[in-house]
């Protein structure tokens, strides 16, 4: 591979190696690319488990990292919409077949054949290369190249340090409210869970307009739901205050990732209501047959958006002023500490953003 360049990143060289400084190699830019200096990058759950193989697809050396934003500093000539200086952003994949019905609709993601995720994934379709040939290295590197059609452009009114969560937990909480009506407001919303996916689904739901209800069974975060904006706060270990709320909600998202009943949460539902499903709660969920027949409430779920999703939802962000809490790495002993936090349940939702620059100097 004669157009191959060498840039720094943070890597594991194998599942039990601590996190640090290694070289990995990038395909340098062609007509359709963008070469992006990366400026900081997401650390969050996602991440951990890949480069630590816990699903069991990962290949060493893993670089994780999928709340990418950056600066282009490198444009290929076929790319007119960016230009040398833009704020750009990556986000949960970064390749796809482009010719299937998903694909020709906007919607990427669901690709038939399968997208080439933006970190530790099996390497398709072509438009990624690395010095290995196989799988992907993430954003956790001073540099990346991306293909045009999988960037977003990020407004410059925007902190570009708040920017990389909005690829991810931005879009991932943004697609169902766009896809159930949330989008023109006066819907009465439940969030269920108030880590980083929940405190976005509160500030985005508040931002369009509607009656917004945390569901939460932590008595800790009530502060925080009223910090964010919620318009109430629910604990799921009252009964009576559950009982009253009963099929009173249009949408429920639920982005608790652990194990859990839905059934609670869902008698909340109106019937002919929507609960989506966005936490990867390990164990399938009970629901009697009875309770789809007889109130008719339909639940689905959903992984992120498409690249015009995102787009929108990085605008609606910028537009909107809506930023997230977060907490900046600085430093390797910063980013194990911030790891430990997160395996452990990370209590306070903050968002964990590397600065790259200061990292890697």
């Amino acid at each position: 591979m004669t157009n191959m360049y060498k840039t720094e990143a943070i890597g594991k060289v194998s599942k039990e190696a601590p996190f640090e400084k290694i070289t990995i190699g990038r395909e340098g830019t062609s007509n359709n690319d963008v070469e992006i200096d990366v400026k900081y990058c997401g650390f969050c759950h996602t991440d951990i488990h890949l480069v630590n193989n816990d699903w069991g697809f990962t290949t060493f050396p893993s670089v994780g990292g999928h709340e990418v934003a950056g600066v282009a500093v490198k444009v290929g000539s076929n790319v007119k919409d960016i230009k040398v200086g833009d704020h750009v952003g990556v986000g949960y994949f970064l390749d796809s077949c482009l010719c299937c019905e998903y694909c020709e609709n906007n919607d990427e993601i669901n690709c038939i054949k399968g997208v080439t995720l933006t970190s530790c994934g099996q390497i398709q379709h072509g438009r990624v290369k690395t010095d290995n040939g196989n799988y992907t290295y993430g954003g956790w590197s001073k540099k990346m190249t991306v293909d045009r059609r999988f960037l977003s452009k990020i407004p410059k009114t925007y902190p570009l340090e708040k920017a990389g969560p909005a690829s991810c937990a931005g879009v991932t909480m943004y697609t169902p409210l766009n896809e159930h009506g949330a989008c023109k407001g006066g819907l009465k919303i439940g969030i269920a869970g108030l880590g980083g996916l929940g405190q976005m689904g509160v500030l985005l739901s508040k931002a369009m307009g509607n009656h917004v209800t945390v569901i939460s069974s932590s008595d800790g975060k009530k502060e925080m739901a009223k910090e964010l904006g919620a318009d109430h706060y629910v604990s799921q270990n009252e009964e009576e205050a559950m009982k009253s709320l009963e099929k009173s909600m249009d949408l429920i998202i639920d982005t608790i990732p652990a194990s859990h009943d839905i059934n609670p949460p869902l008698n909340l539902v109106k019937k002919k209501g929507t609960y989506v499903v966005v936490g990867p709660a390990p164990e399938p969920f009970k629901v009697a047959a009875f309770k789809l027949i007889a109130d008719q409430v339909r639940i689905t779920g959903t992984l992120t958006g498409g690249l015009k999703m995102t787009q929108e939802c990085i605008d609606f962000m910028a537009e909107n002023n809506i930023v997230q809490k977060t907490e900046m790495i600085n430093s390797l002993q910063e980013m194990n500490c911030a790891s430990k936090e997160i395996i452990k349940g990370n209590s306070s939702g903050v968002r964990y953003v590397i600065d790259m620059e200061k990292l890697l100097s």
